[in-house]
């Protein structure tokens, strides 16, 4: 990826990055990414559960207003809004949902194929990508076993 380099810094040039954007947008794999999300949401616990505290926010909720024929229920609709965001329950919620759908497809589904996207887009080559990566892991690898073992004193 074209980047520019300050100290330690890298930084991505924001016209690849936003280019490379465009190109997962109109393959239509955010989409995809989406669906694939979606497909699992309501098998998750921490779905289930914030379903069921939504349902039970709004439900006490309702039982404290008083119905008449002049209710305005955008005001209602609103104040309801309101109070479920102030809570902290939604975002909460929402964080577990996410832990417990994408996270999990983070490495094995999302990331390669904005890699495949991002190559294609560099014009790299992804396999010598690959072996690159994997040379690095395994240096970083034998480099931290190199360390570990000074710092273990040796058995008496």
């Amino acid at each position: 990826m074209s980047t520019t380099t300050t100290g330690k810094d890298t930084e991505a040039d924001p016209k690849v990055v936003r280019d490379i954007l465009d190109k997962l947008k109109s393959e239509g794999l955010f989409d995809q990414f989406r669906r694939d999300c979606l497909a699992d949401v309501d098998t998750k616990p921490a779905f289930q559960n914030l379903r069921q505290r939504v349902e039970g926010y709004v439900s006490r909720f309702l039982t404290r207003q008083v119905w008449s024929p002049n209710l305005n229920k955008n005001h209602l609709r609103d104040s309801l809004r309101r109070q479920i965001n102030q809570s902290g329950m939604l975002a909460t919620g929402v964080e577990r949902v996410i832990e417990q759908v994408v996270n999990p497809k983070i490495f094995h589904v999302i990331k390669p194929k904005i890699d495949e996207v991002a190559c294609q887009h560099l014009n790299i080559d992804p396999d010598k990508r690959k072996e690159r990566m994997e040379f690095k892991k395994n240096q970083q690898k034998q480099n931290l076993q190199s360390l570990m073992s000074l710092s273990v004193p040796p058995p008496v």
